[in-house]
């Protein structure tokens, strides 16, 4: 399960879905179309790519009435090449309610993503997936990473977002004993201000709690970065030549090159 990647931390506002959405654009304009998979209820990664109005569209059909996963992937224009979106919508919020916390539902997600989209051909290329997780530690995050196995901690330059990227750190922990091994994971600083002597603070005290799994790609404080959602789009499609794109470009090749992710 290499090739998938689920996008989490404990606290809001750190960059997830603008992670989620600019590291499958970098992918998308190399040609890979990554599949997108919105597991937020706040739905803001749909809302950017593909709209929806009704639950029976998104993945709460897949949890509630068992479709295919298959069946409810749109193709979406991304980072000028193509990609396809498992959408969200508010009715996600049910999940943890509906179905309880038990094996059975925190495998659905992995099984389904099997079913749907994996290689049946053993020579054929699995496709880049990526998992866009709420900041609730609850059904729909634990899904995806059960889903993956591997985890991109978005950290933005601040310390309640540190702190929450400490506490997922002890959640993985917890969770070795299920998986058998240690979650693989790699922490991401954004939104850093070289100006403010906060990120370099926040940085050197990543770099000491985090050590060789902090990437070495930090995402800057960036206008085009911050823009882009609002119109609806990925950083390359609104400013590929700005800072910000240059810096997701810089992520992918850092996260295929440490062989973190392959695709």
């Amino acid at each position: 399960m290499r090739s998938r990647l689920t996008v989490f931390n404990q606290k809001g506002g750190v960059g997830k879905t603008t992670t989620s959405l600019n590291l499958g654009a970098a992918a998308a304009r190399r040609g890979l179309m990554p599949v997108l998979i919105d597991l937020d209820a706040q739905a803001h990664l749909t809302s950017i790519l593909a709209p929806i109005s009704s639950s029976n569209d998104s993945l709460f059909a897949f949890y509630s009435e068992t479709r295919p996963l298959s069946a409810l992937a749109r193709s979406v224009a991304l980072g000028g090449g193509t990609a396809e979106l498992l959408p969200a919508h508010a009715e996600l919020i049910k999940v943890d309610t509906l179905f309880g916390k038990g094996p059975g539902v925190l495998n659905r997600l992995k099984l389904g993503l099997d079913r749907s989209f994996e290689p049946t051909n053993g020579s054929a290329i699995a496709r880049p997936m990526i998992i866009d997780c709420c900041p609730m530690l609850g059904v729909l995050s634990l899904s995806g990473v059960f889903a993956s196995e591997r985890v991109l901690i978005p950290i933005s330059t601040d310390f309640l977002s540190l702190r929450g990227a400490v506490q997922l750190e002890s959640t993985l922990q917890a969770m070795e004993h299920v998986f058998k091994q240690r979650v693989a994971r790699r922490y991401l600083l954004t939104r850093f201000d070289a100006r403010r002597r906060m990120s370099h603070d926040i940085a050197a005290e990543a770099q000491q709690r985090f050590g060789d799994e902090l990437c070495l790609t930090r995402i800057a404080e960036s206008v085009s970065v911050a823009q882009s959602p609002a119109r609806n789009l990925d950083v390359f499609s609104h400013a590929p030549d700005s800072r910000g794109a240059k810096d997701y470009e810089a992520l992918l090749d850092e996260l295929l090159s440490t062989g973190f992710w392959e695709i």
